[in-house]
């Protein structure tokens, strides 16, 4: 026999190397990514036996459960079938275990990260569930997972008004603090819930900070602008609020969970004096006679949050000078010397309330 011939059996078949041992710690392991167990058996022997015919597969499996197997292994691409030009007996050969499994692996890790957000969220929920009944006033918080699940939770249970402090450094997500929110403050309108939130006006600065807030404004968010708020605060029906524990900690954050007790009293009057004491911001115009045009609408009630003629002007996508333009334009026409008297004739005129929303926008 000459070295690398593959010798004969007297039956007729291949002799074959006997696979490794598989120890009691991985026999079923692949079961674990979708494999029955007879294809698990058939798939590791074809590893260590390429090219084989299903009766050396017979050991510890029957010829029709190996049939079945081979079968099912070559449809789910885990295994080929080759047909030799003699015409002799079809001979099996494993795919490649990287490639073959790697997307049912990839597929098990996608499922388990699911599971494993389910499972944080229903922890934060029992947490929640078990707070409330127990009476406890105050829940501690710790990391932003946990912190995340829990605003998430308290988004979800709203039933009726979610109120927010944003103070500037938090302003570009306005409601979201995390990626994504944004989608579970919209979600909360579409169900009637009322959103309120205060933010800094220094915000307003940003151009991609001042179209969310926009875009808040147009699915019937209420928003104030006020020059300083000491605390990002989120309160849920005035039964519930979320707050950090220390505002400039910047590795792993804790933050608090206030239920119904004087400290939430205070913050929800916190909230009110703020949201009060602000600039509502919105579009202007109310179809009176009086009425500025869209464009020189926005202008006023840009002006009458503080922005600079620089900050309207590319926000509003305008030249500075057009802007500037303008608004002389409209001291002119009202008489205001100033400003300031710009601004209180724009509240008087009624200038500053809600806009038409078939009102055409442009110059």
């Amino acid at each position: 026999m000459r070295d690398g011939e593959a010798a004969r059996t007297r039956s007729g078949r291949d002799e074959v190397t006997p696979a490794p041992a598989v120890g009691p710690a991985d026999s079923s392991l692949l079961t674990l990514l979708g494999l029955g167990e007879a294809e698990d058996v058939v798939y590791r022997l074809l590893v260590d036996r390429p090219d084989c015919e299903p009766p050396a597969l017979e050991g510890p499996l029957s010829g029709p459960v190996v049939a079945q197997a081979l079968e099912s292994l070559v449809e789910r691409g885990l295994a080929s079938a080759g047909q030799p030009e003699d015409g002799s007996t079809v001979r099996y050969r494993a795919a490649s275990p990287v490639l073959a499994l790697g997307s049912l692996l990839e597929s098990r890790r996608a499922a388990l990260r699911q599971v494993e957000s389910f499972v944080g969220d229903l922890t934060e929920r029992h947490r929640s569930a078990q707070a409330h009944a127990s009476g406890v006033p105050v829940e501690v918080l710790t990391g932003p997972a946990a912190i995340r699940r829990r605003l998430l939770t308290m988004q979800r249970q709203a039933v009726s008004e979610v109120c927010t402090l944003v103070p500037t450094r938090h302003a570009p997500a306005v409601l979201s603090y995390e990626d994504n929110f944004a989608e579970a403050d919209a979600e909360l309108m579409r169900r009637g819930v009322t959103v309120r939130s205060v933010v800094e006006r220094e915000g307003l600065e940003h151009p991609a900070t001042a179209a969310v807030m926009a875009s808040c404004v147009a699915l019937g968010q209420h928003i104030s602008v006020t020059d300083r708020l000491p605390i990002k605060l989120v309160i849920v029906d005035r039964r519930v609020a979320l707050l950090p524990l220390n505002p400039e900690r910047e590795t792993e954050p804790v933050a608090l969970v206030v239920h119904r007790t004087g400290l939430l009293t205070a913050l929800c009057s916190l909230f009110d004096e703020h949201f009060e004491k602000g600039w509502r911001l919105s579009g202007a115009g109310t179809g009176r006679e009086d009425a500025l045009t869209p464009a020189d609408r926005e202008i006023v009630a840009l002006l009458h949050t503080g922005l600079t003629d620089a900050a309207i002007a590319r926000q509003l996508g305008m030249g500075h000078r057009t802007v500037q333009r303008r608004l002389r334009v409209l001291m002119d026409e009202v008489g205001a010397a100033t400003r300031f008297q710009l601004g209180w004739h724009a509240a008087r005129a009624g200038w500053l309330e809600d806009p038409d929303p078939c009102a055409p926008r442009g110059l």
